[in-house]
């Protein structure tokens, strides 16, 4: 099993930053793909961004794209997505998730473990 645990959500004002943290521990032995995802009030939650193992290859959906980064560090077990100029529309409950399947999978089906996620809330 693996356990994922993020952090780093909060209130922001609109055009703001927060850093997200998703700490994997467990069974994280062998290479895995992680993936951020949201969900907002009254929506279906939805891909924001992942990344490989190597941190080579890395995919956001279009409506972040410049905003987030995401990056991760394996000598941490850990994952980030930087948040930059945050809108309103970026409210959700964000989630991290691996995927220990081949390739950067985009599709929540692809992952394996999930965490319990983090709210962020953006005022205008």
């Amino acid at each position: 099993q693996v356990q994922l645990v993020e952090s780093g959500g909060g209130l922001v004002q609109a055009g703001g930053s927060l850093r997200l943290s998703c700490a994997a521990s467990g069974r994280t032995v062998g290479t895995y793909t992680v993936g951020w995802f949201r969900q907002a009030p009254g929506k279906e939650r939805e891909f924001v961004a992942a990344i490989s193992w190597s941190g080579g290859s890395s995919y956001y959906a279009e409506s972040v794209k410049g905003r987030f980064t995401i990056s991760r560090d394996n000598r941490k077990n850990t994952v980030y997505l930087q948040i930059d100029s945050l809108k309103p529309e970026d409210t959700a409950v964000y989630y991290c998730a691996a995927d220990f399947g081949i390739g950067v999978r985009t599709t929540q089906e692809a992952y394996d473990y999930w965490g319990q996620g983090t709210q962020v809330t953006v005022s205008s």
